[in-house]
């Protein structure tokens, strides 16, 4: 039975929605269909038809404690009865405080210095900024230039995208608007593979040729999101870190899809056992409640910017520290530092895995690889998705699954239980497998 996409919303709603709003990754004239939510809790969707929909996606990786969490929902309204918002700039607040103790605490030792932000694309902007003004405070200025690896995403604004895969991303129509920057091949994928050094070799010859002109390397660490949901051997990320060191180039880490446990440690860098010189986190940070991001830098990098010719770091967002925000992320942060995420994902990671072995095992015509770590799980298709089709048929299995290109993945929110997780992986294979879908 298909299902009834909200079925109960005005028609007059409706038409309004489908004429003058504008929902990510969709087209005005012919866009994606919508289905009407009106309530979550736990890790289901409520929909206006009556229908509840487990969530498999975590609200594009940030509701990992789930919807309408009792302690989140607390910290947020007591916050919001003090004080929603105040300027950043020259006045400071308790939870804005209680937020960098928290990410300065959970982080490498070397990284000290927080720098608050608006969004996870925006903390790319900052990061970059920041790697570019510290040559500029060296009397380097030359180093503007940024090396990354194909197949990376890192935000929809324009510096983030030009740090993105240039060909094989969403964003190859903006390359004339701005900097060329250098792109050594993605390593292959394989987390668990045996190393093989001839995967670092275009990356190497990459940094050896322009390090003059480099101000800094930022990639994925460990899994590679939007550009494939790639997953690659750390020791890749161990020599990317060394060869910064050896060509004197800063290392960014992106860890917004990354951060807070989803890849089985609190951030997937931890993998290599190694410390970027600035790392961004956002998405989960706030648990999935409001928009908030963060740049943490090493004091290093931090003294050499505040030294230089401004004096200053210069990038100051209107709703930088937001109070509401950073009180419902410290809330967050405080559920994440009992553990108990630890064995959540550790879960959900043995679960996929045995649920996905005799598709793995046997293979099947329509699929190219399967690939799971912590709490993702992908199924990669041989052939590009009918995105609405497949939506809607995950709908009537009663999940919800936003497909992209040729991938049907999952990252649902840590505390999915048990069945609700087997329903889930039955879905996406019961779908994956589907003759009749083209």
């Amino acid at each position: 039975m298909n299902p009834k996409i909200s079925d109960s919303i005005p028609q007059e709603d409706k038409d309004f929605d489908k004429q003058h709003i504008w929902h990510p990754y969709s087209s005005m004239s012919k866009p994606l269909p919508c289905y009407h939510v009106k309530s979550a809790s736990g890790v289901r969707l409520y929909l206006d038809s009556g229908q509840s929909l487990i969530d498999g996606m975590s609200s594009w990786w940030c509701a990992i404690h789930g919807y309408n969490h009792q302690e989140l929902n607390d910290a947020l309204v007591k916050q919001v009865n003090l004080m929603s918002h105040v300027m950043f700039g020259g006045i400071t607040h308790d939870p804005a405080i209680q937020l960098c103790r928290h990410l300065v605490e959970l982080t490498n030792p070397k990284l000290e210095c927080v720098f608050l932000c608006d969004s996870g694309s925006v903390s790319v902007e900052v990061a970059l900024k920041q790697a570019i003004q510290y040559w500029d405070s060296k009397r380097q200025p030359e180093k503007k230039k940024f090396l990354s690896i194909k197949r990376g995403y890192h935000g929809d604004t324009f510096g983030a995208m030009f740090v993105s895969d240039p060909e094989n991303s969403m964003h190859s129509i903006y390359t004339s608007y701005g900097p060329d920057n250098i792109f050594a091949e993605a390593p292959q994928i394989g987390f668990d593979d045996e190393w093989n050094e001839a995967d670092i070799e275009d990356f190497k010859r990459k940094i050896e040729k322009h390090h003059k002109i480099i101000a800094a390397v930022i990639l994925e660490p460990i899994l590679q999101g939007a550009g494939g949901m790639r997953m690659y051997n750390p020791q890749y990320l161990k020599r990317v870190r060394e060869l910064c060191d050896k060509y004197d180039v800063l290392l960014v880490l992106d860890e917004i899809a990354t951060g807070f446990g989803r890849t089985g440690k609190l951030f997937a860098q931890e993998h290599a056992n190694i410390c970027p010189d600035i790392m961004c986190v956002g998405k989960a940070i706030t648990g999935g409640y409001l928009t908030l991001a963060a740049v943490i830098s090493t004091r290093s990098v931090a003294n050499v910017i505040s030294g230089g010719r401004t004096g200053c770091f210069m990038h100051g967002p209107t709703f930088m520290g937001n109070p509401a925000a950073c009180a419902v992320s410290v809330k967050n942060l405080e559920i994440l530092r009992t553990g108990a995420w630890k064995s959540q994902v550790d879960t959900i990671e043995k679960i996929l895995l045995k649920k996905f072995k005799p598709l793995m095992e046997s293979g099947h015509r329509k699929i190219r690889q399967i690939r799971v770590l912590g709490a993702v799980g992908v199924i990669e298709m041989k052939n590009p998705i009918d995105v609405a089709l497949y939506q809607r048929r995950f709908v009537e299995l009663g999940v919800w699954v936003r497909p992209f290109g040729k991938l049907l993945y999952i990252m649902p929110p840590y505390i999915i239980s048990e069945d609700d997780l087997n329903h889930l992986v039955y879905s996406l294979i019961s779908v994956a497998t589907d003759e009749s879908l083209a």
